[in-house]
């Protein structure tokens, strides 16, 4: 499967070379160009290929869980009290601060494994659980680590500006400054991040508190994208845009004006619809206005304990369909190569495409709508990075 006229880009009977774990040639295996001989050579067996899937935005490494607060929730009370009451993020904070880098790993390797399972070949993952430099640089080290301990790509986001730290309780600017001036010089300096995000929110930072992070984060030479309008419409989709980000997600509340400022810059919707089934969200993202403009619409699992304790990319297929009203060509399209745009990959990685890395999944299916259709199901039989046979596990 590549990209095409059709949605899904289908090519029937057909075949890929890689050469030094990059994509040679793609097309119709009766139009194999002769002469070409195969070192290793592996009959999918009547399966389907398609790129390796891309989780574009995760909070993967963490400690702790918050099935409390699910209970909460399930009484009435809502994430912003739960918040401004010293739960949320800053529970997660608490627990991670206090666990070991060896104990971040081990529990990080957990979900990893459970995304490779499902044909995951690409993982985007965020700090922000620890708001302090020392945390925050453990997290992305151990992001690091996963990246060359198993046989996927791990793109890092520094997200310090996650939510405000105790310790810094009414002092939302000077958090802002530390978060400027001390942890993320250090994180460039040390080479942890590909990214800086930022959480632009009533119960976050404000619009304000967020340009200067980005405008830091550029002048580092970072790219930056944006938790943006998940709550509330601050115009954060908008000043993602204005910043020329590389993404803005959630959107739940983004206005139209948003979604032109958006397709005007070239940046990614990330669309997340774990969090919004289990805040039971009931405002939609704009999606007529992003179809409408053209906006690329990624899909990614948003994994983190608090608002989308889910390791199931598959799953984000199913319910961006039912509950999105997406069709699962678009759904695909973003779990592969909106989601690699999402991270600035989209020459790398997302389709099946000479000059791209050779990021394949296998599936034991009839038609590729199966993969958004049965929720729970896993189809993967198989999974290659890099033109290389790759375990499902970390």
């Amino acid at each position: 499967m590549n990209a095409g006229g059709d949605g899904y880009g289908i090519i029937e009977d057909g075949a890929v070379a890689a050469l030094d774990g990059r994509i040679a040639w793609v097309g119709r295996r009766a139009e194999l160009p002769g002469g070409w001989c195969a070192r290793i050579e592996h009959d999918c067996r009547g399966g389907w290929l398609t790129p390796g899937l891309i989780d574009c935005h995760t909070h993967l490494v963490y400690a702790g869980s918050r099935a409390g607060e699910f209970e909460q929730r399930l009484q009435g009370v809502s994430y912003e009290e739960i918040a401004r009451a010293g739960g949320g993020i800053v529970s997660t904070v608490r627990a991670t601060r206090a666990a070991s880098e060896q104990e971040l790993l081990r529990q990080s390797s957990r979900r990893l494994a459970a995304l490779m399972a499902e044909g995951v070949t690409t993982v985007e993952i965020k700090s922000g659980y620890g708001l302090d430099t020392v945390t925050e640089t453990r997290i992305l080290r151990v992001a690091r680590q996963l990246g060359l301990a198993c046989a996927t790509e791990v793109k890092t986001t520094f997200l310090g500006a996650h939510a405000l730290p105790p310790e810094y309780a009414g002092r939302a600017d000077d958090y802002i400054s530390l978060v400027c001036e001390e942890m993320l010089p250090a994180i460039h300096a040390a080479g942890l991040a590909d990214a800086v995000d930022a959480f632009c929110e009533g119960i976050g930072f404000t619009p304000e508190q967020t340009t200067r992070l980005f405008d830091k984060a550029r002048a580092l030479g970072l790219p930056v994208k944006l938790h943006a309008d998940q709550l509330s419409d601050l115009g954060g989709a908008g000043l993602a845009a204005q910043h020329g980000a590389l993404s803005a997600d959630h959107l739940e509340y983004s206005s139209r004006a948003s979604v032109e400022a958006m397709a005007r810059a070239g940046t990614t919707a990330v669309l997340l619809p774990g969090a919004y089934y289990f805040l039971r969200e009931t405002k939609l993202p704009p999606i007529a206005a992003l179809r409408e403009r053209d906006v690329p619409m990624a899909l990614a699992t948003d994994c983190n304990p608090g608002t989308s304790p889910c390791t199931s990319l598959l799953l984000m297929l199913n319910l961006a369909c039912t509950l999105f009203r997406l069709t699962p060509a678009e759904a695909l399209a973003g779990v592969t190569r909106h989601a690699a745009r999402a991270l600035g990959l989209q020459r790398e990685a997302g389709r099946i495409a000479p000059g791209l890395r050779a990021d394949l999944a296998l599936w034991e299916i009839e038609r590729p709508a199966e993969l958004a259709y049965a929720f729970g199901a896993n189809p993967c039989v198989g999974r290659y990075y890099a033109g290389t046979v790759a375990p499902v596990s970390a």
